[in-house]
């Protein structure tokens, strides 16, 4: 009884010194940028902001101003250049809440090459009452031309900007409030997922919990999927696939795969169970709006397929999936492939600027790029064993009509998982979410609006793990369909009666 009483005494002063600690004034705010004395990083601002809102800094080259960001609380900006080489110049913010902070630390993560500092997300993890942090990841533009002769500002984009920003964060968080955060979160998507995984492989002391959306892991063997994607519809011009010949095909996937799961509702929920051949749309005459032709097929295929590599017969990578079609125009609808993986190639792998993207032969140069980038941008290992033995959490989800990062590559990642820490470990401490009908990080023909933070908090503070999570499909900003996504491999199953736009009669079961 004695110690019991004095836990809850413990617990009970624990919460009233948080209250106590858990604001600054703009004075103190003020105060910081004199007073930090940190390591290869200098404070260059320190700013209290109590407008309601804020306009962030036109970004280089910006012909349109910024939006202001609005509802803000009243916080403390911090700007800070970190310099961990000499060839370093890592630009980052950090957000402090000038009252009811939260106790919390949260850094948000970067989409493609990454140079610039994300206010929009920092704005969203300040409402919520968290202290947040944001890099520009060490360059200015979502273009790598910045890698060509700079291999440290390479570190400094593939996982040290990240990690030197979490540390000295944490650090000016400290001297703000006088404490430690008690709980310290990483949340990204696409770009931001690579991080995510960057994190827990190598640095697992950095964060409790994280959230890993759409995680572009494997920069170098996605990049050769998203160029021979491009190769596909440009091999001649007959190759090319316009955008209303994507809805044809788009509409036969449907029907080959929409009822596998008992349901036609318009989504394919589990694409890995359904077979589609897009020569079911093959014109059987002349050239229609409302077929394809034989190279147009050809392409077709070739985009679904998996790269290979015809030395080892070994899978580089998977392609995309059927329901995926209309966001073909992002990567296999342009003139040249989509920014991330053009620029690899130019930048990091060829160094040549004018690099002919039809050139690339994987047999020829897949080993060449694996070794440029040497596991400086990809972050594939499944060994987060130090991760997961502190007790930390991590919550990957990915859409199944994702076409910049092929949504199987997180499927396969956790079947590496498994087979590395084993099932259990897993079950403890990691989920993936697929997102039937949902592009890159949003969007689509499914329900693709949800909170994955929060049900990260409640796993890590409440021990409670996520049996779902609720997605809401939005339409002239209402919502018109809500579904759970379950963690993988369980699907959303109709319970057989009751609206299919609700949540509410499904669960989630074995497919």
């Amino acid at each position: 009884m004695r110690l019991l009483t004095s836990l809850v005494c413990a617990l009970s002063c624990a919460a009233a010194l948080h209250a106590q600690i858990a604001s600054m004034d703009t004075a103190a705010c003020e105060r910081l940028a004199a007073s930090l004395n940190l390591q290869n990083a200098k404070v260059t601002l320190a700013r209290p902001v109590t407008s309601r809102q804020f306009v962030p800094p036109a970004a280089p080259g910006a012909s349109v101003p910024p939006a202001a960001l609005t509802d803000l609380p009243a916080f403390c900006r911090v700007t800070v250049t970190l310099t961990p080489s000499s060839d370093s110049d890592i630009k980052s913010e950090v957000w402090l809440p000038l009252a009811e902070w939260n106790g919390k630390f949260q850094q948000v993560g970067n989409g493609g090459w990454g140079g610039s500092i994300q206010y929009a997300a920092l704005a969203s993890a300040l409402r919520r009452g968290y202290a947040a942090s944001s890099t520009d990841t060490g360059h200015v533009g979502d273009t790598a031309q910045f890698a060509v002769g700079h291999p440290e500002k390479l570190i400094d984009f593939g996982y040290r900007a990240v990690h030197e920003t979490a540390v000295q964060s944490k650090a000016i968080v400290a001297a703000a409030y006088a404490t430690t955060p008690r709980l310290s979160y990483f949340v990204g998507c696409s770009g931001g997922g690579r991080q995510a995984f960057m994190e827990a492989q190598r640095y697992p002391q950095d964060f409790d919990g994280i959230v890993a959306g759409a995680p572009g892991y494997n920069r170098t063997d996605q990049s050769f999927q998203l160029v021979a994607a491009s190769q596909a519809t440009h091999h001649d011009v007959a190759s090319f696939i316009p955008r209303e010949k994507l809805a044809v095909l788009h509409r036969a996937a449907l029907n080959a795969c929409d009822q596998r799961d008992g349901l036609l509702d318009g989504l394919i929920s589990d694409p890995m169970r359904c077979k589609f051949d897009p020569a079911v749309t093959a014109c059987t005459g002349i050239d229609r709006p409302d077929c394809l032709t034989a190279p147009q097929v050809r392409a077709a295929k070739a985009i679904y397929a998996p790269v290979m590599n015809p030395r080892t017969g070994e899978e580089v990578f998977p392609g995309v999936e059927p329901g995926s079609e209309p966001r073909w125009t992002v990567n296999a609808g342009g003139a040249r492939p989509l920014g991330m993986s053009d620029d690899f190639f130019k930048y990091m792998v060829f160094k040549d600027a004018n690099w002919d993207f039809r050139t690339l032969d994987i047999a020829k140069h897949l080993e060449q790029a694996r070794r440029a980038d040497g596991g400086i941008v990809s972050a594939t290992s499944p060994d987060i064993k130090q991760f997961v033995s502190r007790g930390a959490k991590l919550v990957i989800y990915h859409g199944w009509g994702d076409t910049n990062v092929p949504p199987r590559s997180s499927v396969n990642y956790h079947k590496r998982l498994t087979d590395t820490l084993g099932a259990p470990d897993v079950h403890r401490s990691v989920r993936l979410y697929m997102a039937p009908g949902m592009g890159h990080c949003g969007g689509g023909e499914g329900p693709n609006v949800f909170d994955a933070l929060t049900a990260l908090e409640q796993w890590r503070e409440e021990g409670k793990a996520p049996a779902e999570i609720l997605a809401s499909q939005l339409a002239d900003g209402r919502v018109v369909r809500t579904r759970p996504l379950c963690p993988y491999p369980e699907i959303a199953r109709y319970k057989g009666s009751g609206s299919i736009d609700d949540a509410g009669n499904f669960v989630c079961a074995a497919p």
